[in-house]
């Protein structure tokens, strides 16, 4: 972080002024107008993880009236599609004659209804919504790959570039590894997305090097054994008494077991126990989730929980069945990846449009590809600058300032294009 604090500070003391014009590839106001006109229609129609058919048809028919031929995805929702003619086989895919940039974006949303009743473009689905701001993800991706086409037919793109449509992103572990599956990073070499913050003002992004969120895993555990009668405790197993112990003592002997630096936590969010005050059950069960903040601690954690469950459960003589759900890892921002992503803003709106972030303790599936390849996550201020309501993502209120769009599609334009004389240097 204070290397990018650093850089920040040098492209300060260079220019006052946002460089509006330093890279091609700005939004003309028709295709502005229309991709605000789009992602009010993915609001108003939200489909939730690997049931967005509709949101991948609109996807697929746009992309092809640009002249590009999209790939659904083998899950059947969410698509891929490659830029850049030079680099494409006669089915649209890549060739692997140069690695490309991926822009990924994901197009689920949560099950969740709209509360924004005096809106125009709520929800009409009833208890679903767009209120973690994929809409606005899948519009800004959708937007640079339109930007990235025109300037392919005029000759100004310089190296291949993947769009991906990615679903199922609120659905755990994510539909990431689906899409992995699918080959969406066959030929790519670096990968990068932005995810919605309504904490940072519209026109700029939070930017951090290293982890940027956190890992988010579920717990489920079974404790059984012999119960019976109250006044007897020392003739049976005392289940109740053996959950109490689980919630109480696990967290703490993880947190003595690997270093605290990392951030892993255990934290119960339901226990359930017995039906009447004079009988000891024969049953427990116990769910919660691990967090934690540090990708190494996180490959530890489900070998450091089973083992601190075991150890409770045999000193009090219960059987336990131990569930660990893996989630996703922390997203962690490659180095120089972020760099790309500073440098490609300042070009575009300047210096003051950076700001750095913190690390979320909130999970995101982007983390997935980040296993295979470097890549990095920017935070995109969604907030109208003045706005002093405080609003959240995965509410029903979440609305995002729809000027955001356009500096999507601008920093993903500039990135690949950034990305490209980068890469054309060092070769």
């Amino acid at each position: 972080m204070n290397q990018l604090k650093s850089r920040e500070s040098e492209a300060e003391s260079d220019t006052e002024s946002a460089p509006a014009e330093a890279l091609p590839g700005a939004l003309p106001e028709p295709l502005r107008a229309e991709l605000i006109a789009f992602r009010r229609d993915l609001h108003m129609h939200p489909e939730l993880g690997n049931q967005e058919f509709r949101t991948t048809a609109a996807l697929k028919e746009r992309l092809e009236r640009a002249g590009l031929r999209p790939r659904v995805l083998d899950t059947g929702t969410g698509l891929m599609c490659d830029i850049g003619t030079h680099a494409r086989t006669p089915e649209g895919t890549h060739d692997g004659t140069r690695p490309m940039l991926a822009l990924r974006a994901d197009i689920d949303a949560l099950p969740i209804p709209d509360a924004k009743t005096s809106s125009p473009y709520r929800s009409t689905v009833p208890g679903r919504a767009h209120a973690c701001g994929h809409d606005v993800h899948t519009t800004a991706v959708l937007g640079a790959g339109l930007v990235l086409a025109e300037l392919d037919r005029e000759g100004r793109l310089p190296a291949p570039v993947r769009l991906i449509f990615q679903p199922a992103e609120e659905v755990l572990p994510g539909g990431a590894a689906d899409a992995i599956e699918s080959g969406v990073l066959e030929g790519v070499g670096r990968i990068i997305a932005v995810h919605c913050d309504p904490r940072v003002d519209a026109g700029r992004i939070g930017l951090r090097h290293g982890p940027i969120t956190s890992a988010c895993d579920r717990l489920e555990v079974s404790l059984d054994g012999a119960g019976g009668h109250t006044a007897r405790p020392h003739l049976t197993t005392d289940l109740v008494t053996a959950a109490a112990k689980v919630v109480t003592e696990v967290p703490a002997l993880v947190s003595r077991r690997i270093d605290t630096r990392s951030g892993l936590a255990v934290t119960w969010g339901r226990i359930e126990a017995g039906h009447a005050c004079n009988v000891i059950p024969q049953h427990a069960e116990l769910s919660g989730t691990v967090r934690c903040l540090d990708l190494a601690a996180w490959r530890q954690a489900p070998d450091l929980v089973h083992a601190a469950i075991q150890e409770i459960s045999d000193l009090y003589r219960a059987k336990s069945e131990i569930n660990y759900i893996r989630g996703v890892p922390p997203v962690v921002n490659d180095p120089a990846v972020t760099d790309l992503l500073h440098d490609a803003m300042t070009a575009r709106r300047g210096p003051h449009a950076v700001e750095g972030t913190e690390q979320s303790l909130g999970g995101e599936d982007f983390s997935w590809y980040l296993e295979h390849v470097p890549g990095a996550m920017a935070r995109l201020g969604v907030r109208t600058p003045g706005e002093h309501t405080v609003r959240d993502l995965h509410q029903g209120d979440f609305d995002a300032d729809e000027s955001a769009i356009e500096v999507g599609v601008e920093l993903f334009t500039a990135a690949a294009l950034l990305d490209a004389e980068t890469r054309g240097r060092t070769r």
